[in-house]
């Protein structure tokens, strides 16, 4: 009957320690699993914030407030541009007001140079009249060459006009084909500017829709990382409850061998191990339970950021698609447009310097103008009262100065002529002032246009840079965190072997331990030490109550336990707290 006892005893004893080496595997495999997913979760996690961080620098960079203000100076561009023909049309009519009022100043002009022609006649005829009386032959003179310089005065004039006019002519034909070059094109150009500005303000919509959407299904998926790294602590329970269970054998084995152990028959021991692997199998039947159910949320929460990351990367395709395809984006067809309009503000630009030009000649000829009426009125007064004093000289002189004195009257009537013309004159200038300065350009110069132009598009260019930079970091870390959680859903499916080796532990614990508990209650005080040793592995509360409902506690093992509880530090009991 010994023999039995011990032969049993043994067989107990090595399936104790056959099933400690077991569940030593299986705790390792536990702790380097978990470990290894907790490790991925993390770097998951880094990724994701990358991630976020990205789609931060889109949202900053698609609400850039200069950006908004370069696609509306391109808009403040574009209505400039559309109003080219209407001012390309007033600087013609401006020109042709301009021509006509130099037509009208050339009649009193020519009337002038008529009038000096008149004037020069009746010197010569002077000069031959009192050829005869020495004191008219140096006066007749004088008064030629007055006459011829008056002619001179009025012969520049007249080159002025004809230079004016050479250039108001060419003007108004460069700008008559300038104003029918912008009914073809700049309609045509404005409307392809306008239009790319408005796909420019579609496209940072749209950009910052799907932004918002990826950012919602990535913060999403960061939510479940953190409760899936929270709910990983199943691993570390389940570990430490595999060590409980094993240092439960060692505690058994100890105390078996030791003093009080030794005391026992052959059958308090056999009682005593069956109630201790009762004890274990309840503790891994309970422990595969937890880790099923905890394992396999972790499972399914990680098999769902798999649709998480679909969602994200087509998302992100779908961004790229925005930009532009086949490598390009909207800044293409904005250059183009660019370019074109580059074009018509060249034109603009010759035309304006046309137009410029034009106002400042006629400006600076009228000064001339005005000057020469100012020499022509001088010649005219000298030539008017040299002819009155040749009347006083004729009228001493009686018959011999007749026939001088009538040609010198003639000479007095039509010096006054001149005073006509030159009020005509006078009063046209101002016209022609007013003409040149409205032939000058009243809108922005068409530097400045160019300028706002290229502006625009630099500054459109460079934060569509920044965008095609980020969108390509946002890429990047999208696959980087696809890869990683495709790494992840393979590290963490718990159930595939550990899963069955917990259940094996189990169920050979529960076939070692058999169908029945055995009674131990005379063994109570005996036993205690163990009893409490045992007790104090535990961590959970849920450990300690399947321990009590298997070894109810000793009034002995209370009162160790409340002195246990005293001496326990603030970090033990806050442990206690958590579980």
């Amino acid at each position: 009957m010994a023999h039995a006892l011990v032969t049993s005893n043994a067989a107990a004893y090595t399936s104790g320690r056959e099933i400690s080496r077991i569940l030593e595997s299986a705790r390792s495999q536990v702790e380097e699993r978990f470990l290894e997913g907790g490790s991925v979760l993390l770097s998951v996690m880094d990724v994701l914030n990358r991630l976020l961080n990205s789609l931060e620098s889109v949202a900053k960079a698609l609400d850039d407030k200069e950006a908004s203000d370069t696609s509306a100076d391109l808009r403040a561009t574009v209505e400039s541009l559309t109003a080219l023909p209407v001012t390309e049309e007033n600087r013609q009519q401006a020109l042709i007001s301009l021509a006509q009022t130099g037509r009208e100043l050339r009649k009193h002009v020519a009337d002038m140079q008529e009038t000096m022609r008149y004037l020069r006649t009746f010197a010569v005829t002077v000069k031959i009249t009192g050829a005869g009386l020495a004191e008219f032959a140096g006066f007749a003179q004088e008064i030629l060459e007055r006459i011829y310089s008056g002619t001179d005065e009025v012969n520049r004039f007249a080159a002025h006009l004809d230079s004016l006019e050479k250039e108001v002519k060419l003007a108004a034909s460069f700008g008559a084909n300038v104003s029918r070059s912008y009914a073809d094109t700049v309609p045509a150009v404005a409307g392809a500017l306008r239009d790319d500005a408005a796909k420019i303000a579609e496209h940072r919509k749209n950009l910052g829709i799907l932004a918002r959407e990826v950012g919602a299904i990535a913060r999403g998926v960061q939510s479940k990382v953190s409760s899936t790294l929270s709910a990983l602590q199943i691993g570390d329970i389940t570990r430490q409850r595999i060590e409980h269970v094993q240092a439960t054998f060692s505690l058994l084995e100890d105390f078996l061998a030791g003093e009080d152990g030794a005391g026992l028959d052959a059958g308090a021991r056999q009682r005593l191990q069956n109630v201790v692997h009762h004890l274990t199998a309840a503790q891994m039947s309970d422990m595969c339970v937890n880790f099923q159910r905890d394992s396999e949320n972790v499972v399914k929460t990680i098999a769902s950021f798999d649709h998480d990351m679909r969602e994200i990367l087509k998302l992100r395709d779908q961004m790229g698609t925005e930009s532009g395809e086949a490598g390009g984006n909207f800044m293409r067809s904005l250059e183009s447009s660019v370019s074109a309009a580059h074009e018509i503000v060249k034109q603009v630009d010759t035309a304006s310097r046309q137009a410029d030009q034009v106002s400042h000649t006629t400006i600076g000829t009228a000064a001339k103008l005005s000057e020469a009426i100012v020499n022509i009125r001088v010649v005219r007064t000298d030539i008017h009262y040299m002819a009155l004093n040749t009347n006083l000289r004729c009228s001493r002189l009686g018959e011999e100065g007749k026939s001088i004195n009538v040609v010198t009257a003639e000479l007095r009537i039509f010096a006054g002529k001149l005073d006509e013309s030159a009020d005509a004159i006078v009063n046209g200038l101002p016209a022609l002032e007013a003409a040149a300065g409205r032939v000058a350009p009243t809108t922005a110069t068409a530097g400045g246009l160019g300028e706002s132009l290229t502006s625009a598009v630099g500054n459109i260019r460079s934060a569509a840079n920044v965008m095609e930079n980020e969108l390509k970091v946002l890429a990047e870390n999208g696959r980087e965190v696809a890869a990683k959680i495709g790494l992840l859903i393979g590290k963490l499916d718990f159930q595939h072997e550990l899963g069955d080796v917990l259940a094996r532990c189990a169920d050979a614990l529960e076939g070692v331990a058999g169908p029945d508990v055995a009674d131990i209650s005379d063994l109570a005080e005996v036993i205690a030490p163990l009893d409490r040793k045992i007790f104090k592995l535990y961590t959970m509360v849920q450990e300690r109550n399947i321990h009590r409902d298997i070894i109810p506690a000793s009034e002995e093992s209370i009162s160790a336990l409340a002195e246990t509880a005293k001496a326990e530090n603030d970090e033990d009991l806050f442990a206690d707290a958590l579980f």
